[in-house]
Order: C-alpha cells, then structure tokens, then sequence
C-alpha cells in the first residue's frame, strides 16, 4: 500500500426514497478499502462525487448512520446529480431503440 493508497477516503450512501427518513452510510473506508468502494461502484455504473470535505463530515458517522440535518441540503444536490445522469441515460437509450 503507498502513501496515497493510506489518504484515500471514500462514502457510499444509500437512500430507499419512501423506506428511509434520510440517507445513510452504507460503506465507508480508507486506502485499500477505499478503492474497493471506488471500484464496485464503477462497476455497477454508480456516479462518483469527489468532495473531500464532506467525505471528512461523513467520515464521523458509523456505518449505517443516517446522515444529519445539517447535511441534508448537500446530500440532496448529489443526489439530484445523480438522478439527472440516471434519467438523461435513460432518454438516450430510448432514443437509441
């Protein structure tokens, strides 16, 4: 493991819009686990959003943890993010057939 591999931080969040109140951390690691969360996610076509103020703010939450209010307004607007990849996706393949 190198220097940079120890420094990596990485969050997943995860949110059930009508089962949960607010999202939560559903992984989160440093340097090899890191890279882990990093890569399923690219795997599986999920959007990465590099911030690392707040991956340091959600870093202080247990895994499963919801996240607090005060958190809320910069969670959504990557969420909003990710859902206009998601839908403008699915527009260009419908296009596409």
């Amino acid at each position: 493991m190198t220097h940079a591999d120890k420094k990596k931080k990485a969050i997943a969040l995860n949110y059930a819009r009508y089962v949960d109140q607010a999202p939560h951390i559903s992984a989160k690691g440093e340097g090899a686990v890191a890279q882990q969360i990093i890569d399923t996610a690219k795997a599986h076509g999920i959007p990465i959003q590099e911030d690392p103020a707040l991956v340091s703010m959600l870093g202080k939450l247990d895994l499963n943890q919801m996240i607090p209010p005060e958190l809320y307004q910069i969670v959504a607007e990557i969420f909003t993010f990710i859902y206009n990849i998601d839908d403008q996706a699915s527009q260009d393949k419908s296009k596409q057939n």
